[in-house]
């Protein structure tokens, strides 16, 4: 088909076109789904004006931005980081329009929203339950559900017209360590991932049926369990379902915190030992044995707890905070002191690299020690050549950087949120909690501001401080150094160029 010039001349000058080729296919499949449920909205008589206005523009909008660009170009660096960047920004962008029409919201509370979806976030605004709609609701866990895995679905679709863009993109996103695969072509290695996240979403979703949760809860609690985002259209979160259903979420929790490549080499590749021979595995599973086993013991000790109960809220509160899904199975803003110091630091560690999970991520510390143990080493051998190792495998200087440019990032921007947020709040501890909650992709948080505790909400924070909770949520979900690569000079002249 021939172009028209005025394309054709746009497409020519377009420095960035895998960008906005591949920013209009998630617009147009966005589009798709929101005028679906739109027509289930309005064939339920809700409100459905905001799935239709959503379609319309992410449908308008994608096709325009996929024939300005080309699928067919190759990437460099540059473009692949602001892809990245730019895609998990203008999703929430779009998919903010239902939650601001048809629910009510400001815009900024409806971005919020929607941010706190697509990041696996699950922190909301959302003070009154009644105010939304099941095709909002089940919209806000989607959200969740495509954001936990959606851009290897895209790969997976766009990959064959892509050449090596997928691979470069993948990349961009798991900037740091184990970029492990487990086939040359890279959208295999995503089909296997998808195949992994499939198979638990089935499970789960029969598994909470069989123990009792209602259909349509059962539905969006499944799509943010295997998503570890945390959004639930129940007010209680799991604290009103039975303690079996806890036992299922904990331990769907805590496989959304492991490396699904592993996962799949375990399941479909039958290589049963793969887990235990991993590192990072074993580190992760022990912290969640350890610090489980501990706030078992404060809160039986401390609070009116019998044993199981104990270890079911310890294990499920554990397993929700270390992979950032933020479940909740009991008012954990009620527990002594120590039970929540706990948690905390279980924000600041995350689940395992190649998983859904958020925060620093296990891997990072176990290099962060490793470095520390070789510098105390050094200190008493200085003239000793000290590889440094995690486990069997040595670990390059230019990984070592990338961990110790990450975790900077990372502190530096939990700080200025505490340090905003804690001068417009006036309340430290809801400043530090909604800080490292956001960054972390955790969602819910600690402090006095009503209410308080996992089934709160952050409605009533300043506009100024859900702006920054807003780009903490994106910045953590494309784990920083896309983000603020976009504020570095060079790039902008790379992409002129």
């Amino acid at each position: 088909m021939k172009s028209w010039p005025r394309f054709a001349k746009a497409r020519a000058a377009n420095p960035i076109p895998v960008a906005t080729y591949m920013t209009g296919t998630v617009y147009v499949a966005l589009g798709g789904v929101m005028g679906l449920l739109g027509l289930v909205d309005a064939l339920l008589g809700e409100d459905a004006r905001g799935f239709f206005v959503g379609a319309g523009l992410g449908l308008s909008l994608g096709m325009l931005l996929r024939r300005l660009g080309s699928p067919q170009a190759e990437p460099r660096r540059a473009e692949a980081l602001l892809t990245v960047a730019g895609l998990w920004i203008m999703v929430p962008l779009l998919g903010a329009i239902p939650f601001w029409i048809s629910g009510g919201l400001s815009y900024l509370d409806a971005l919020f929203e929607a941010t706190s979806g697509f990041s696996t976030t699950g922190a909301t605004i959302l003070a009154d339950f009644n105010q939304f709609s099941y095709g909002l609701f089940f919209w806000r866990s989607l959200s969740q559900w495509f954001g936990g895995m959606g851009i290897l679905l895209l790969f997976i679709v766009v990959l064959p017209h892509l050449a090596l863009a997928g691979r470069q993109m993948f990349f961009a996103e798991t900037t740091g360590v184990q970029k492990q695969q487990l086939t040359p072509k890279l959208h295999q290695t995503a089909s296997y991932i998808l195949r992994v996240y499939l198979l638990l979403t089935f499970v789960t979703l029969a598994a909470y049926l069989v123990t009792g949760v209602p259909l349509f809860e059962a539905i969006t609690n499944t799509f943010s369990s295997v998503s570890a985002g945390g959004f639930s259209p129940n007010p209680q979160s799991f604290a009103s379902y039975t303690p079996l259903t806890q036992w299922i979420a904990a331990g769907v929790m805590f496989l959304t915190g492991v490396n699904l490549l592993l996962q799949y080499r375990a399941i479909f590749g039958r290589e049963y030992t793969a887990l235990l021979r991993d590192p990072e595995f074993r580190a992760y599973a022990l912290i969640v044995l350890v610090v489980g086993l501990l706030m078992a013991t404060v809160l039986y000790a401390r609070h009116d707890y019998d044993l199981e109960p104990a270890l079911r809220h310890a294990f499920f509160q554990t397993t929700s905070i270390i992979t950032g899904t933020g479940f909740a199975s009991a008012d954990f803003a009620q527990w002594v002191i120590p039970a929540q110091t706990l948690l905390v630091m279980l924000m600041f560690i995350g689940g395992s690299a190649g998983s859904v999970g958020g925060s620093i991520k296990v891997i990072r510390w176990l290099i962060i020690g490793a470095l520390v143990r070789r510098e105390l080493q050094r200190a008493l051998h200085p003239q000793a050549v000290l590889p440094l190792r995690v486990g069997n495998k040595n670990i390059g200087e230019d990984v070592m950087r990338s961990v110790a440019a990450f975790i900077t990032l990372y502190v530096s921007l939990f700080a200025l949120g505490v340090l905003v947020m804690g001068i417009l709040e006036e309340d430290f501890v809801v400043a530090f909690s909604a800080s490292a909650a956001a960054i972390g992709n955790v969602g819910p948080g600690l402090g006095e501001a009503p209410p308080p505790g996992p089934m709160a909400h952050y409605g009533h924070l300043h506009p100024i401080s859900k702006a920054v909770m807003i780009f903490q949520m994106w910045a953590g979900r494309i784990e920083l150094i896309a983000v603020f690569s976009l504020f570095t000079p060079e790039l902008w002249r790379r992409l002129r160029a």
